[in-house]
């Protein structure tokens, strides 16, 4: 990390006096996409199945971390910034702070993930809240000094920012897809197959059991792409995912659709799930069922899918009282996985921080046994992961939040864009077949981005 960086990282401590001020009011449904784009950043993002978004623009607090103690480091600021909280507005509206984490605690904002540090979070200067009771914007200032001193700045800045929401569209125009004019995958097909054997011969050797290789696709697009615009698309084609997005400055976005939650605390109940082996959808539902079915009697994807969903439970058990669901098969847009739930009841209160800790990478992202197959990914792998496969989500000032596993993402910004894929190597994979099963991987942004005549070229 360069000197400039490390004083980035170093002004977003929190300060041990401050207060954290919030104002809230419900408003009538807005354009969640008008309203980011009329935001400048730090910009984020959240929108989970079960019906709640969130969407910030600015930065009351910033959080940031680095290093092999970087959960420590954000319970201790977050600590300090939630340490006096003065909050009026309902219980959705609740003071957040939304970001995520790099896949490797040793990572270095460079390059693509120029900007995206160990660990980054933001708690919106201005954010609206959307569940199924309503709409709320909300404004916060964290500064130092007292409630009193602050209350009126917040009040007036939450007018001013009603009067701007008032003058957004109530439906932004959707402009068009930027187009694909180029696309280079890293590694290239010859070099990531052979990557593919190394593993299998290492895993056929005995120790290792799994080892997930990941791939980035580097797209060359004819116009800037719009983030918001791509968010909305998505939003409307996979209903049933996560959605995200990142962008702690001015510059790229870390975005995506991700199907598979890592955790979600509330209270002292846990749910999670083991996401792990994957079949295309059919073209009818009888190719479809098949393609189901083939996913629950599969002897190789049962065991690697049992193998997570066990690595789970035992992460889960040193914390509580762990259930295991049935089994069954959850099914996406252009994609099925086989999914198992999980549940656990806390023996104690937690912070969902240290949840995320625990089960990051899950055996789904990494492999098994875990901290083997990670250092096979460092010699394997020739390019950076950054935040791919990470944790995304938020968290509030009593700890609990949600996560979800940054996964079919991708980050974008002017005429560029790198999508990630990844896939789960066991001791029969074959190489060909596991370079296919990435390709419909990086679809769910690449149909975003490509004009509605088709893709550019691959190399």
């Amino acid at each position: 990390m360069n000197p400039p960086e490390r004083e980035a990282l170093a002004s977003t401590r929190p300060a041990a006096d401050a207060t954290l001020v919030s104002r809230s009011r419900e408003v009538d449904d807005v354009s969640f996409r008008a309203f980011l784009a009329a935001r400048d950043a730090p910009r984020v993002h959240w929108a989970s199945p079960g019906g709640l978004e969130l969407v910030g623009g600015g930065a009351a607090a910033r959080i940031a971390a680095t290093g092999r103690d970087r959960f420590d480091a954000l319970r201790a600021d977050a600590a300090t910034v939630f340490e006096r909280v003065d909050h009026d507005g309902p219980h959705e509206t609740r003071p957040r702070m939304l970001g995520g984490l790099s896949f490797d605690a040793d990572h270095e904002p460079a390059g693509t993930w120029r900007g995206f540090p160990a660990a980054s979070f933001v708690l919106p200067a201005v954010q609206l809240t959307r569940t199924d009771a309503g709409t709320w914007l909300t404004v916060s200032r964290y500064d130092e000094g007292t409630a009193t001193d602050s209350v009126g700045t917040v009040e007036s800045a939450l007018d001013d920012a009603e009067t701007a929401l008032d003058s957004l569209p109530m439906m932004r125009p959707s402009g068009g897809r930027p187009g694909v004019t180029g696309t280079r995958w890293r590694p290239p097909k010859a070099e990531w197959t052979a990557q593919v054997e190394d593993v299998i011969e290492r895993i056929r050797d005995g120790g290792l059991l799994k080892v997930v290789l990941a791939s980035a696709l580097d797209v060359e697009l004819a116009d800037d792409v719009d983030i918001p615009d791509v968010l909305e698309r998505l939003r409307r084609t996979y209903p049933e995912c996560y959605r995200f997005l990142v962008q702690p400055a001015g510059g790229d976005a870390f975005f995506g659709p991700p199907p598979e939650r890592l955790v979600k605390l509330d209270g002292r109940e846990v749910r999670t799930e083991a996401l792990a082996g994957s079949m295309p959808r059919g073209d009818t539902p009888e190719e479809d069922a098949d393609h189901a079915r083939s996913l629950l009697e599969s002897e190789k994807i049962g065991h690697e899918q049992g193998l997570v969903a066990d690595t789970i439970i035992e992460q889960l058990e040193a914390f509580g009282t762990v259930r295991e669901g049935e089994r069954g098969v959850r099914k996406l847009t252009n994609i099925q996985h086989l999914e198992t739930p999980i549940e656990a009841d806390l023996d104690g209160d937690e912070h969902v921080l240290t949840l995320v800790e625990a089960l990051h990478p899950t055996p789904a992202m990494g492999g098994l046994p875990l901290q083997d197959a990670l250092a096979t990914i460092r010699e394997t792998e020739s390019f950076d992961r950054g935040w791919y496969a990470s944790p995304v989500g938020w968290f509030d000032g009593d700890g609990d939040g949600e996560f979800a596993v940054g996964i079919r993402s991708g980050v974008a910004g002017g005429s560029r864009a790198t999508l990630f894929a990844g896939n789960g190597i066991v001791a029969d994979s074959d190489p060909d077949d596991e370079w296919d099963e990435l390709q419909p991987k990086v679809r769910p942004i690449m149909d975003e981005l490509e004009s509605e005549s088709g893709a550019g070229s691959n190399d």
